[in-house]
């Protein structure tokens, strides 16, 4: 009764998503108002049309211009965060005591099992989705994605992705949040015992997780295609901007990665409800195999993660130091180093499994060897401030706050690196730190310094700077109390995963529970300065809202912006309807543009000029 149970909810689902895609497919006129970039539709000279966008929520729901599907992706990644934020707020405040007084255990494993999948899948990728949907096109001067509808549908995935993840909070009966961690471990993810994972809460997020990997991968695709075929032709190889190179490797990874997830996770599927023995112990490949298969994934999935805020605080960086990105050929190369070196070093997560000493010697080399590449770029963007004419706003802050979080990230993760260390902290709370300092203190950080460097850009408006800066603080403070008491609890040996602990932790938790109300409390800064701002916030007036032109540092996004404000005053205050989704060319922006990249600004110096840095 039970399989049958989850075969016809599955059946629903994918009828349900069959539904949606007819229906969008019946409501857009898909030849009409958006070009194609390989020269329009069929049967047209050139990709524009006469027609405008729609207006109001059917904008929003047939859009494929690049520039709106960022902002999509921003706003379900800042949701995502919020929701995944309130889940570990409800757990450290569980934690603030040794006994369970405000949530049972079962429902905190929950809460932790969503919190972790949410912030991984649906914050951490759509957001870095948002910055180089929208940025990505007008950076490299291309109309729109190479495949605009297919950027849409891969949106348009991760809805319904969200909805089967969190299906086992909402009220159905029967139904339950799946437990298992976001690692999924077998043989408990497999639903073998007298335990709840059986249950169907854990297919519905298996089920959404695929779905989040299938809208990842589209995009990557998209990606590769058009940063190789959509680029202008004074965008070359040698003068490509640093955040492009990040996302062009990114990609690659995730075509590699994802798919991997998804064949196994198929695999998991099957064998909770079909009797395959995938994951079986004893036939099969065992749990062991569920894990070799996860981390091949998982950890290259930590580089998908941090290698696009990498891009960003490169790209970001270097205009608030007043001098061009120090030695910018290395940083291109440390980036393609991680990307390959991402794929050697799973085995890491498993040295206390019992594997081949010899085997675990080889994966501690290369866990140890990838920091490397990582320190090229810590102390090239140390070298790029280093007697620059540093200016301490917001975006700056966050740049600067992320290195420093991520040198503490990283220096801790090398000890990791090391069996012998990590046969001693595997599975403590020290893990935990180690890795929200990645996550939360670098990965959340560059994306913020995103989000107040272009948030004029995108709004027109300008958020409040003293809010902004209050939110930078209560995060880069509550950050570091948090996870700096998480580490040393793993050094006490408090194990994680657990909503109980002996009251000796006590004091540490409390202090990490005190840190994480100062994350919500600029959480709540920074949600309230944007909406507050973005509704009467003071105009930008012109195209340099950072001053970057004195420093001869402005970039060939500011100049659309500049286009755009222009346009506007010569139309009397409307923008004029442009039909593509990226630059509008005519012969003085592309001159403009081909100047900005020849002569002075590429990613903030010219190819000359770096071989003269280096």
């Amino acid at each position: 009764m039970q399989l049958n149970g989850q075969l016809a909810l599955t059946v629903l689902m994918g009828v349900f998503l069959v539904g949606v895609f007819v229906w969008l497919t019946r409501v857009e006129n898909w030849s009409g108002y958006t070009p194609l970039s390989s020269g329009g539709a069929v049967g047209q000279e050139s990709g524009y049309v006469s027609e405008e966008k729609p207006a109001g929520i059917v904008r929003w729901l047939t859009t494929v211009d690049h520039k709106d599907i960022g902002l999509m992706y921003g706003a379900y990644g800042i949701f995502a965060f919020v929701v995944g934020g309130l889940m570990v707020v409800l757990m450290r405040t569980e934690l603030a005591t040794p006994e369970t007084v405000l949530v049972q255990p079962g429902f905190y494993n929950s809460l932790m099992t969503s919190h972790g999948i949410t912030m991984l899948f649906l914050f951490g990728t759509p957001i870095i989705a948002a910055f180089s949907n929208y940025f990505i096109p007008l950076i490299i001067g291309a109309d729109d994605m190479a495949f605009p509808r297919i950027n849409a549908i891969a949106f348009w995935l991760l809805p319904p992705a969200a909805l089967l993840i969190w299906a086992g909070f909402f009220p159905i009966p029967n139904l339950i949040p799946a437990q298992t961690a976001w690692t999924m471990y077998t043989p408990l993810s497999a639903g073998v015992g007298q335990g709840n994972q059986a249950n169907a809460g854990v297919d519905l997020m298996l089920l959404g997780l695929h779905l989040s990997g299938v809208s990842a991968t589209m995009g990557a695709i998209n990606f590769i295609a058009t940063i190789f075929t959509e680029r202008a032709e004074e965008v070359t190889w040698a003068n490509l901007d640093i955040f492009s190179w990040t996302i062009l490797t990114q990609s690659g990874l995730i075509l590699f990665a994802f798919p991997l997830l998804g064949s196994a996770m198929l695999m998991l599927v099957a064998d909770r409800n079909f009797g395959t023995a995938f994951y079986a112990v004893g036939e099969g490949g065992g749990s062991m195999l569920w894990q070799h298969l996860f981390w091949f994934f998982g950890h290259p999935e930590v580089y998908i993660l941090v290698l696009p805020p990498m891009g960003l605080v490169s790209y970001i960086l270097p205009r608030f130091a007043g001098r061009r990105l120090f030695g910018f050929k290395f940083v291109v190369y440390s980036t393609l180093a991680i990307g390959v070196l991402s794929f050697g070093v799973w085995a890491h997560h498993m040295f206390s499994t019992g594997m081949d000493p010899r085997l675990r010697a080889s994966f501690m080399a290369v866990s140890m060897a990838i920091a490397i590449p990582s320190a090229v770029k810590t102390f090239n963007w140390i070298t790029t401030m280093w007697n620059g004419n540093i200016r301490l706003t917001a975006p700056m802050l966050y740049c600067i706050g992320f290195v420093s979080n991520f040198i503490i990230g990283g220096v801790t993760g090398v000890f990791l690196a090391s069996v012998p260390v990590d046969l001693i902290l595997h599975d403590t709370y020290y893990v935990v730190g180690h890795f929200h300092y990645i996550v939360m203190g670098a990965i959340t950080f560059a994306g913020m310094a995103g989000i107040y460097y272009w948030y004029p850009l995108v709004t027109g408006r300008m958020y409040q700077r003293s809010l902004a800066k209050w939110h930078f603080w209560l995060w880069m403070i509550g950050t570091n109390v948090t996870f700096l008491a998480m580490i040393l609890l793993g050094y006490g040996g408090m194990p994680r995963r657990y909503a109980t602990y002996l009251p000796q932790f006590a004091s540490l938790h409390q202090i990490a529970t005190l840190g994480a109300y100062m994350l919500l409390l600029g959480g709540i800064i920074f949600v309230w300065n944007m909406v507050q701002s973005y509704l009467e916030g003071p105009v930008v007036e012109d195209g340099d809202p950072w001053n970057l032109e004195e420093s001869n540092l402005r970039t060939v996004e500011w100049d659309w912006f500049d286009r755009k404000l222009q346009t506007k005053i010569a139309d009397g205050g409307e923008e004029e309807a442009v039909t593509d989704g990226g630059v509008v060319n005519d012969v003085n922006d592309t001159s403009s543009q081909a100047e900005r990249r020849d002569g002075r600004v590429v990613d903030g110096e010219s190819a000359d000029e770096r071989d003269s840095d280096e």
